[in-house]
């Protein structure tokens, strides 16, 4: 088999891991930027050529047979193999110091606070390297990462991102961040240096979108304190929720790294109690891509970050 066949096929496994994780064509296709037509065309292809069913149709979903999923497995081993093979390759490389391009995303408050300083890092320490980032949702970096559009990813852990067992990926702990309460001036709480979530639970809350990492986050972290949040409002910009918390129309939880409009009068208040929200902060990458030299200088720069810029964080274990 030639390595063009290779590339052939590991593109169609990147398609059928597409279907898996979304669970139809049209999400997969739209993932993997190509018509839900051309989706089924290369499934079809593929299933006629190994001779087994791939998927079978439930509805307007579909469902992978156990033929995909035994495939789904082989096309993580042979993919992470290649990626170590790359990090071998680079060994042989004839180079004074790295080049070459490396791709962060991450989600908001890591992409204006974290990565930046990780990438000022790798500027200084490898100025032949050229780096890019993006700022993405957690669910949209797995996705970038699976189609090689980025090679390292900074995402809150959720339900809503594959699972650390996933043989796709490689996730690693980076930092825990607290999550404070933000209230207006004239809430009642305002003057406290602490306060448990359920000192809160029957105020108006402020949300992020349903199926958002924040909404997840936040949503969590009040039924862990014992409550269900009533939702006043729903905003994915601090901006707005801060704007909506100072003038009294609810509260909120937000990152102690998110930074607040100045001009809007909030308070905020660090959570005490158990459990105390925080969001888990993992960084991501194609499996057995860690050990090649830009990934690793980048995976190395957001470590150094927490370590001697951000003192709040809590290094993860």
């Amino acid at each position: 088999m030639t390595l063009y066949d290779a590339y052939m096929i590991d593109r169609r496994l990147k398609v059928l891991q597409a279907i898996a994780r979304h669970g139809t064509v049209t999400a997969a296709a739209e993932v993997c930027r190509i018509t839900p037509s051309a989706v089924s065309h290369q499934m079809q292809a593929l299933a006629r050529e190994l001779d087994v069913v791939l998927l079978e149709p439930i509805g307007r979903t579909v469902r992978l047979t156990d033929a995909a999923y035994t495939l789904l497995e082989h096309g993580a081993t042979l993919a992470a193999q290649w990626e170590r093979a790359r990090a071998d390759l680079a060994a042989h490389q004839d180079r004074e110091e790295l080049t070459g391009n490396l791709r962060i995303c991450g989600f908001s408050t890591a992409a204006a606070v974290v990565a930046p300083r990780a990438l000022a890092r790798l500027r200084e320490q490898h100025p032949g390297l050229r780096v890019q980032l993006r700022e993405v949702e957690p669910a949209r970096a797995f996705d970038l990462l699976a189609a090689g559009d980025t090679d390292i990813a900074v995402v809150v852990a959720t339900p809503s991102i594959p699972p650390r067992t996933d043989a796709a990926f490689e996730q690693r702990p980076l930092y825990l961040e607290p999550l404070d309460l933000l209230v207006g001036p004239e809430h009642p709480l305002a003057d406290r240096t602490s306060v448990s979530l359920l000192e809160v639970a029957t105020d108006p809350w402020i949300l992020g979108t349903p199926g958002r990492a924040y909404h997840q986050l936040v949503t969590l972290a009040c039924t862990g304190a014992g409550f269900d949040p009533a939702v006043a409002h729903y905003v994915d910009e601090w901006d707005t929720g801060a704007a909506l918390v100072a003038r009294g129309f609810g509260v909120a939880l937000v990152p102690r790294l998110a930074d607040l409009p100045a001009h809007h009068d909030t308070r905020r208040i660090p959570v005490s109690g158990v459990p105390v929200p925080t969001r888990h902060v993992v960084t991501a990458v194609r499996a057995g891509a860690a050990g090649q030299p830009a990934i690793a200088a980048g995976l190395a720069a957001l470590r150094e970050v927490r370590r001697s810029e951000l003192p709040e964080l809590t290094e993860i274990a």
